[in-house]
């Protein structure tokens, strides 16, 4: 498949984002959220091995995260949806950070919508913290999405789930995928969070793979068969 240049653009009230169209006009759109310390560029590489033939005109939305100390590597300023302040992920939460980046997938979404892809057409994906915002903002977002992929990911915000998930979203299918060897988001961490979305009654594609904090081919090629399913609209 033959993609065009990446280009890197920046809009009112949306983060500055690097984008990847696989054919003109594009009907559906994967917003695609990056992990601590990476950017928009770091799953840009992923297009021409994820997309199939048969799936219609997408645009890839990576944006960056912007520029914050995060406590847990010694208050080191990098990109980061959140700061982070133990190992163990819960405790002390970034509240206010994590909000704020759902508010800034919210405009990301409206964004797309604003270009003509209709929020039932929208899939929002994330890597580590990329994948925590990707699921805080999409189980709460108030039209119905595609679908959600969280990839070496946690559910952040657990307390207030329940209350704040939109009815609109409350059968969304989540594609999950986490490494048995991960050192940074234990799979029981991955796990915990799957179990208590299911007895809320999501829908969950849950997948392990022999690997670390990471993503591969297996993995892939598993997303691609879902998100096969998710695309058909």
């Amino acid at each position: 498949m033959s993609l065009p240049n990446v280009t890197a653009k920046r809009t009112p009230m949306a983060l500055p984002t690097v984008e990847t169209e696989t054919a003109p006009h594009p009907t559906h759109s994967v917003i695609w959220l990056h992990g601590l310390g990476a950017d928009g560029n770091d799953f840009a590489p992923i297009v021409p091995e994820l997309v199939a033939p048969s799936w219609p005109a997408l645009r890839f939305v990576f944006p960056h995260a912007p520029m914050r100390p995060v406590t847990v590597n010694g208050g080191i300023p990098m990109r980061a949806w959140y700061d982070i302040a133990g190992v163990d992920l819960i405790s002390r939460q970034d509240e206010s950070g994590m909000r704020a980046s759902i508010a800034s997938v919210e405009a990301l979404i409206a964004r797309e919508n604003e270009r003509g892809v209709p929020t039932g057409r929208i899939l929002l994906a994330g890597f580590s913290q990329g994948g925590a915002i990707a699921l805080s903002a999409g189980l709460r977002h108030a039209q119905r999405l595609a679908g959600i992929v969280a990839l070496s990911t946690y559910l952040p915000l657990q307390d207030s789930l329940a209350a704040e998930r939109t009815s609109a979203n409350a059968d969304v299918p989540v594609f999950w995928g986490h490494g048995t060897g991960d050192p940074i988001v234990a799979l029981s961490r991955g796990v915990a969070s799957r179990d208590l979305l299911q007895s809320l009654g999501y829908h969950v594609a849950w997948h392990t793979y022999p690997m670390p904090h990471s993503v591969c081919a297996e993995e892939v090629a598993d997303l691609r068969a879902w998100m096969t399913g998710r695309l058909s609209a």
